[in-house]
């Protein structure tokens, strides 16, 4: 927030999936007071369709995050480093109207552009120095995945939390490990995020029930695909 505040440099998460980037960047502009609009890039979008979006944040002052904006092609990246410029130009001058892809449109300076990045990831391009330019660098790295269950059961209202977060983050961590891989698996925060919602449902639901068996029946109710058939003997032997 500071380098944006101060330079007008946008903050460009980057790092594995799951790791939080655009959570993180949603919950910064919230605890603002501020909007953020998140948009999924993709190699099919152009710079006129970033241009607009662009226009859209500059007026009404809000938060853009871009996410996997390292999808988007190379050439199109050039220009739409070239329309960040103008904006940045506009914000360091305190303009309150500037000049933008052909038409004078108003300008909020509590706008922002911030961008993620999962390197390493087949179909990624390596950004432009032209854009690299435009943004200081934040590495974001693989979280405490036991913390975070534990916190999360906690926080809906399991009394053995630290226990059932270990069983969990284990048999994660073995299907991971252990099992092929498949491009429909997976095994980050995102699908453990929604095994322990669905706990904390049926915790609510049923009180009275041994939380053992809790944690035992979400991961029931969440299989999807093939994984849950292949990890069925680690699910019970870690929960009975």
């Amino acid at each position: 927030w500071w380098c944006w505040l101060g330079t007008r440099c946008g903050g460009p998460p980057a790092g594995p999936a799951g790791t939080g980037k655009t959570e993180s960047t949603k919950d910064l502009a919230k605890a603002l007071g501020l909007l953020c609009v998140v948009t999924n890039c993709g190699e099919g979008m152009d710079y006129q369709a970033v241009g607009k979006i662009f226009s859209g944040l500059a007026q009404r002052g809000a938060w853009g995050c871009f996410d996997e904006l390292n999808r988007i092609d190379a050439a199109v990246l050039s220009v739409i480093s070239s329309q960040i410029q103008t904006i940045r130009n506009a914000l360091i001058m305190h303009l309150k109207r500037f000049h933008f892809e052909g038409q004078e449109i108003g300008l909020d300076g509590r706008m922002g552009i911030f961008i993620t990045m999962n390197p390493g990831y087949a179909g990624r391009t390596e950004l432009p120095e032209s854009v690299k330019a435009l943004f200081r660098p934040v590495v974001v790295t693989v979280p405490d995945l036991q913390q975070i269950c534990e916190i999360m059961l906690f926080s809906e209202g399991f009394l053995m939390a630290k226990i059932l977060a270990k069983k969990v983050t284990v048999l994660y961590k073995l299907a991971r490990e252990q099992l092929s891989k498949q491009s429909h698996y997976d095994f980050g925060l995102r699908a453990l995020k929604s095994v322990l919602v669905m706990a904390g449902e049926l915790k609510r639901g049923s009180p009275d029930l041994n939380e053992v068996k809790l944690q035992s029946a979400s991961l029931e109710t969440y299989e999807t695909h093939v994984f849950w058939f292949h990890c069925r003997i680690g699910k019970y032997f870690l929960f009975g």
